[in-house]
C-alpha cells in the first residue's frame, strides 16, 4: 500500500542563492500523526509550503497515494485533501464562527446565504470531530484555544483528509493542548491523516507516531518516535546534546527594584485592557508572568517599556517614576526590553546589524565623541556582540531584512542584554528562535539573574516560565489573578486552572506574595 504522501528529491532554492531544501525525502503514511521538527531555518516550513502550494519547488516529485501531483496553489491542495492550519489564524473576528468555517463556500438558499444552513453545517463538524464550539458566536469574543477548533473546522468542512497543523499549541493553555490532543486523535481514528510542526519535544513524544527531522535544509532522521528520547530528537535538530533545564543556583533575593501599583489601561476603544495591576520585582529574582495571550501581557510591557501611557497607576525602579515618559527615559532609567514583536517594536529592517545594536546609545561615549559618531566603535561594538551571541550574517553591516528571524532575534537580546539594565523585561524571548539558540537565551537571563538584576519574563511558553521563574503570576483579562512561588508542587495543570480564569486568589493572598 502506498504512502499517504511521497515528496521524493525535493530541492528549494531561492534567487537569493539560499538553498532551503537539499533533496529531501519525507513521507507520510495514511492515519499516522507525524511530527515534522528542525531549528528554524532548517527548511520544514518552506517544505510544508510546497507541499501546500504555497511555494513551487526547484526540483523533485510529490506523490498523493502513489500518484504524481503537482500543486501550484493551495486550492489545488485543498481540492487534493490537503489542508493547512496556520500559526497565525486566519479568522475575521466580527464574523461568528459559522460564517468563519464557510467563508468562501457558503452555502445558498435562493440567491442569499443560508446562515441557518452555515450554522447546522458547523454544529455537525464539531459534534463529528470532538471540536465543541458555539457556531453563532462572534470569534473577537471566544478564547484561543475555540479559534484554533474555528481554524480546524474551516480545513475540514474543505474536505482535508491531510492536516498540516504549523506550532497549534504555541498560545495554548495545558487544558486546551489536551482538548487539541484529544480531538487530533479523534480525527485520526475517524481517516485523517496529521502532520504535526512543533518546537515543543514533549509534545512531538505524547501525540506523534513518527518524526521526521530536519537541518539546514537536510533531513537528519526519521524514527519511530516510542523509540526516542526527547533528548535523541534534540540532538538530531542540532548536532549536539542540548541542556533541557538551566541550572539556576539558589537565588540570593535583594530589595525591590520595580514597584508597580495599580496599574491600568483602557485601550482607545474604551476597552480595559489591564486592571489594577500591582507587583514588584526584585533584584536576583525573575518573576515570570504566565496568562493565555491576549490577557493584558503585552501592553504591561509596552507600559513598563515607556511604549505607552497608563490610564491610571504608578511604577517605579529604583524609585524613580518611569511611566509615560518615553523610551529614552526609560532606558536612561535602566530598563532593557525584548519585545513580543520583533519586527514593530525591536528592530529597523532596512538598518544594518551595526545601526540596530546602538540604536539606544548612538549619541553616548565610545560611539560619539564631541558630537561626532565614531563608525569604527560601531563596527567593533557589533562585531563583539555578533561573536559573543553567534548572530549569523554576511557582517555587521548587513541589513537585518536580511536576516533568519532566529538571527534577527538574536540580534535584539545582544542589545539588550549588553545594555547593563537594572530591570530586564523579555517578552517572548525564544520565541521564533531555534533549540539551541533558546538554551543560550535562557542560561542568560539566569545569568543576569544571579549577577543582581531584576528580570520580568513574559512567556506563553509555561515550560520556560517553570524552568525560570523565581515567582510567576498569572494574568487573566488584564488582571493578576494568583501569584505563586515556584516549587514542584507547582504544576502547569494546576496554573492552567487560573489561565483560564476558573481560579482565582483572594486579594489578601495576592498582596502577601507581592
Amino acid at each position: 500500500m502506498p504512502n499517504l504522501i511521497d515528496m521524493r528529491d525535493i530541492i528549494k532554492v531561492y534567487p537569493n542563492g539560499v538553498a532551503a531544501n537539499r533533496d529531501v525525502n519525507f513521507s507520510v503514511e495514511k492515519g499516522e500523526i507525524h511530527a515534522l521538527v528542525g531549528e528554524n531555518g532548517a527548511g520544514k516550513s518552506t517544505l510544508m509550503k510546497i507541499l501546500y502550494g504555497l511555494e513551487q519547488p526547484t526540483g523533485g516529485q510529490i506523490f498523493l497515494n502513489g500518484r504524481a501531483v503537482t500543486i501550484s496553489t493551495p486550492h489545488q491542495a485543498i481540492a487534493l485533501g490537503i489542508g493547512m492550519v496556520h500559526q497565525n489564524f486566519m479568522l475575521i473576528p466580527s464574523f461568528t464562527i459559522a460564517e468563519n468555517v464557510v467563508l468562501g463556500q457558503e452555502p445558498i438558499k435562493g440567491q442569499l446565504i443560508d446562515a441557518e444552513a452555515a450554522i447546522n453545517i458547523t454544529r455537525q463538524l464539531a459534534q463529528e470531530y470532538g471540536l465543541e464550539v458555539d457556531p453563532t458566536a462572534k470569534v473577537e469574543a471566544t478564547p484561543v484555544g475555540m479559534r484554533q477548533r474555528v481554524e480546524i473546522l474551516k480545513t475540514l468542512y474543505r474536505g482535508a483528509d491531510l492536516l498540516i497543523l504549523d506550532e497549534p499549541t504555541a498560545v495554548l493553555t495545558p487544558q486546551e493542548t489536551d482538548d487539541l490532543f484529544d480531538a487530533v486523535r479523534r480525527l485520526v481514528s475517524q481517516g485523517k491523516t496529521v502532520i504535526f510542526i512543533t518546537h515543543k519535544l514533549i509534545e512531538v513524544k505524547e501525540i506523534s507516531d513518527r518524526v521526521t527531522v530536519m537541518r539546514h535544509g537536510e533531513v537528519t532522521g526519521r524514527v519511530q518516535t516510542a523509540e526516542v528520547s526527547e533528548e535523541d530528537i534534540a540532538r538530531m535538530m542540532v548536532g549536539r546534546d542540548v541542556l533541557f533545564r538551566v541550572e539556576k543556583p539558589p537565588q540570593q533575593r535583594g530589595e525591590a527594584a520595580v514597584r508597580v501599583s495599580g496599574l491600568s489601561y483602557v485601550s482607545v476603544t474604551g476597552r480595559p485592557l489591564l486592571r489594577d495591576v500591582s507587583f514588584n520585582v526584585y533584584r536576583g529574582e525573575i518573576l515570570g508572568i504566565a496568562g493565555v495571550e491576549g490577557n493584558g501581557q503585552t501592553q504591561l510591557a509596552e507600559l513598563l517599556s515607556g511604549l505607552a501611557a497608563p490610564t491610571t497607576g504608578a511604577a517605579t525602579i529604583n524609585g524613580q517614576s518611569i511611566l509615560g515618559r518615553g523610551p529614552r527615559y526609560v532606558r536612561e532609567a535602566g530598563v532593557a526590553h525584548i519585545p513580543e514583536d520583533r519586527l514593530t517594536n525591536g528592530v529597523a529592517l532596512e538598518a544594518s546589524i551595526a545601526d540596530n545594536l546602538v540604536v539606544d546609545r548612538y549619541y553616548r561615549p565610545p560611539f560619539t565623541r564631541r558630537g561626532a559618531m565614531s563608525l569604527r566603535q560601531i563596527r567593533q561594538h557589533a562585531e563583539n556582540l555578533m561573536q559573543k551571541f553567534d548572530i549569523r550574517a554576511a557582517g555587521a553591516g548587513a541589513a537585518i531584512g536580511s536576516l533568519s528571524g532566529g538571527n534577527m532575534q538574536k540580534v535584539i537580546i545582544a542589545r539588550e542584554f549588553s545594555a547593563d539594565p537594572a530591570l530586564l523585561i523579555a517578552a517572548q524571548p525564544t520565541r521564533g528562535v531555534d533549540i539551541g539558540a533558546s538554551e543560550f537565551v535562557r542560561r542568560q537571563l539566569v545569568e543576569a539573574r544571579n549577577a543582581g538584576k531584576a528580570v520580568l519574563l513574559i512567556s506563553a511558553d509555561l515550560a520556560e516560565v517553570f524552568s525560570l521563574a523565581d515567582r510567576i503570576a498569572v494574568m487573566y483579562k488584564g488582571e493578576i489573578v494568583a501569584i505563586f512561588q515556584n516549587s514542584p508542587d507547582l504544576t502547569e495543570e494546576a496554573l492552567g486552572l487560573y489561565m483560564l480564569g476558573l481560579k482565582r486568589q483572594t486579594p489578601a493572598e495576592i498582596e502577601s506574595q507581592l
